[in-house]
């Protein structure tokens, strides 16, 4: 229900300002507006204003639609042409539509402010020791270093690290990290990520390169045992101390949590301690899918003291001026790297697989509402600039399809033929359709797999 929920008022949301923005621009225009509506369908609800617009909630809550004057679309008094949309120059149409992904841009740069004014909080970007053989452990890293800079654009946190490798690292074959040691002593760490394959980049690309958070030691004691999990079907509680498997003593969580990934849909004997005494306990890991690699699990997270967490966290903020800036190349580069991506889709050298659909959205939805609101708000700002990016794109039926319309108007000086936009909304709606099925597809073979 939270899910649902979350992702019906992140559509709403979304929804509300994009529409709004054409809604503005054509009141500002001199457009007449007959119906502002949230969804699709029947319509639920309705009320109309003194300006003659019906604002309506219609059935099907998966988009929403302003609807014009138009003579294209019925007829029109003759007191009402000035006010027709179709009546209107090429400069004036063309900002109504361009309005609706502005106004999904400029939601974003103000939820990234708001976000950046109260503080986001963040792990710091401390590096643990990599993996054998890989671009890390090769360039030298070593557990506890700080990263401070991805080819010398700073980084705060381990989301901006994240983030920073992809932008840095994705089709590229060399990334320079800046660190520092726990002595101080600051390093220049040449990463060579020209082994790396394409899955594995776009599945984690800092996790393709060595780059895993610094864990302290944790010993093996449950904090939390999840409902309905193995850990809860084998009666194991939270306190309980893990003490070996199958006969091996276990000094700490990370030497658990490898034994049980190891060990997808098979047997493990627990000797916990609980309360002072020694137990015995079986438990069955199930078997999950991660990076195409079947993996165990059993529903259980690990005690860690406040000062641990306390070492690990920070609260990234900034001032209101120095915000705007950040929210505005926030948003900048989150749009072109979204744009990169979908280039690189079209021509075969990123996978069509990262093509979410709703199922996704409502899914990192419901996550992002239960993380908490500053969670939820970057969520919402990162999906109105995907709307923005996707609604500007060259194809008819979309925004960026009316623009291309409008800017072969103003080079030839003629609209483009009726029968020439009746053949593009065609191909816009197979390339729509191709896009949902395979945005639908990868839904549930996340699904199927998780």
């Amino acid at each position: 229900m939270i899910t649902l929920l979350a992702f019906l008022l992140t559509v709403a949301i979304l929804i509300v300002v994009h529409e709004l923005g054409h809604y503005a621009v054509a009141r500002l225009a001199g457009v007449k507006v007959l119906r502002f509506s949230v969804g699709f369908g029947p319509i639920l609800a309705r009320r109309r204003d003194r300006h003659g617009t019906e604002w309506a909630v219609s059935a099907i809550p998966m988009g929403g639609y302003v609807k014009m004057l138009d003579e294209r679309e019925g007829e029109v008094a003759p007191q009402d042409l000035p006010y027709a949309f179709n009546r209107q120059n090429v400069w004036r149409r063309s900002a109504i539509v361009l309005a609706g992904p502005v106004a999904n841009f400029l939601l974003a740069i103000l939820l990234f402010w708001a976000l950046f004014i109260y503080g986001i909080p963040a792990l710091k970007p401390i590096l643990g020791e990599p993996p054998a053989g890989t671009a890390a452990q090769l360039a030298g890293i070593r557990a506890g270093e700080s990263v401070l800079r991805v080819n010398d654009e700073a980084v705060a946190s381990w989301q901006d690290l994240h983030w920073s490798m992809l932008r840095h690292g994705f089709g590229k074959d060399r990334v320079v990290l800046e660190t520092r040691d726990e002595a101080g002593r600051l390093f220049q760490r040449r990463l060579d990520l020209s082994g790396l394959e394409r899955e594995a980049r776009e599945a984690n690309l800092p996790k393709a390169a060595g780059l895993v958070r610094y864990m302290p030691p944790i010993a093996p004691v449950f904090d939390a045992v999840l409902p309905g999990s193995p850990a809860a079907r084998a009666g194991l509680q939270a306190g309980d101390r893990v003490l070996a498997i199958d006969g091996i003593p276990v000094a700490q969580w990370d030497d658990m949590v490898a034994r049980v990934r190891d060990a997808p849909g098979r047997a493990m004997d627990l000797e916990i301690e609980r309360d002072g005494q020694r137990l015995a306990r079986q438990v069955t890991p199930e078997r999950a899918e991660e990076a195409g690699k079947a993996v165990g699990r059993i529903g259980a997270a690990p005690r860690i003291e406040a000062e641990v967490l306390e070492r690990l966290h920070t609260q990234v903020s900034y001032g209101p001026v120095q915000a705007v800036s950040r929210a505005l190349s926030k948003t900048w580069e989150l749009s072109a790297f979204s744009l990169e991506m979908l280039g690189r889709m079209v021509l075969g050298q990123s996978s069509l697989k990262n093509i979410a659909g709703p199922v996704t959205i409502a899914d990192y939805a419901g996550q992002s509402v239960k993380s908490g609101v500053a969670s939820f708000v970057g969520f919402l700002a990162l999906i109105s600039i995907s709307l923005g990016v996707l609604n500007l794109l060259p194809i008819p039926l979309l925004d960026g399809g009316h623009l291309l319309y409008y800017l072969a108007e103003i080079l030839t000086g003629r609209p483009v033929p009726e029968r020439v936009q009746a053949i593009g909304q065609r191909i816009g709606l197979a390339l729509l359709g191709v896009l949902m099925f395979l945005a639908l597809f990868n839904d549930l073979q996340r699904l199927l797999t998780q």
